[in-house]
């Protein structure tokens, strides 16, 4: 693994993006975080352009005497993609193959996507629409011009930065806030939970030489139903939580699985020791409770 070489991390101030930035930064890498908006998390040692994926100038300047890139820029939450389809398109696979251009230009030598388990389910949307289209550009781009990449298929994520279209931060907080947890669903829906402090290291062993031009797939070790999910949380709050289950069929959440046939394998990476769901959660409800009641 390159230690020592500068990284530039598109979309590095959000949930995800800072928390690859700290690993990164941990491992010895010169970081430099690109997004619109200012990082909160910050740290002495790493860099700091505020700037659009949407111009190319930006990109070009930012991209200068760095050697890999991580993006992870664009709409993350599948609702927001579905209620606006052409800001999607513009961000999520025009501002993509934008930072692909720059890269190519500037000889980045590797270039790291940030996709998602359900690109190709039968869910997702435009949000599915979006990271399909933008794997193939990062596939194409790297065939043409010699540049290596890795896939980062993303599964559920959870823990410490999140906001409220996290859905396990949104369930939590209302727990906490309200005494109760209206969910939305049979509850049977089942999920692979990865804690995103397990998801940014593995992030970060993706640079291994071994993980070049490969599709990677970073979900939990093990699945859990979202029942047994909300029982552990209400006992968690000495069962005083009112949960009540609201029977709603989605069109861009799968069920069970978010895998449908796809003949291009995908290797599953997995984080060992990894941070246990329980105490994640308990740990999540603790930080919830503390800024809520600041």
């Amino acid at each position: 693994m390159d230690r020592g070489k500068k990284v530039i991390v598109f979309g590095g101030s959000g949930f995800l993006g800072s928390h690859v930035a700290d690993s990164l930064t941990k491992r010895g890498f010169g970081v430099t975080i690109f997004d619109i908006k200012e990082s909160s998390y910050l740290q002495e040692t790493q860099s700091m352009i505020v700037g659009d994926i949407l111009d190319q100038d930006q990109i070009d300047n930012a991209l200068m005497g760095h050697d890999i890139i991580y993006n992870f820029a664009g709409i993350s939450d599948i609702n927001d993609c579905h209620e606006h389809p052409l800001e999607t398109i513009k961000y999520n696979i025009l501002g993509n193959a934008q930072i692909l251009e720059s890269a190519v230009k500037n000889n980045i030598k590797r270039y790291l996507f940030a996709s998602s388990a359900y690109v190709y389910s039968a869910s997702g949307s435009y949000y599915r629409i979006s990271k399909q289209s933008s794997e193939l550009f990062v596939e194409s781009f790297s065939e043409e011009n010699k540049m290596d990449y890795s896939i980062l298929r993303y599964g559920s994520l959870y823990g410490d930065r999140a906001d409220n279209r996290n859905s396990l931060h949104r369930i939590i907080e209302m727990a906490v806030k309200d005494g109760k947890i209206d969910y939305h669903g049979d509850g049977s829906e089942t999920r692979e939970y990865i804690h995103v402090k397990d998801a940014a290291e593995l992030s970060v062993d993706a640079l291994s030489d071994i993980y070049k031009n490969e599709i990677l797939m970073l979900t939990g070790s093990k699945s859990i139903k979202y029942n047994d999910l909300l029982e552990m949380i209400n006992e968690m709050f000495s069962n005083k939580i009112d949960i009540k289950m609201h029977s709603k069929k989605s069109k861009t959440h799968y069920k069970m699985s978010p895998y449908s046939f796809n003949p291009k394998m995908a290797k599953k990476l997995v984080s060992n020791p990894h941070v246990d769901l329980g105490q994640g959660i308990l740990n999540l409800i603790e930080k919830i409770h503390s800024k809520l009641h600041s």
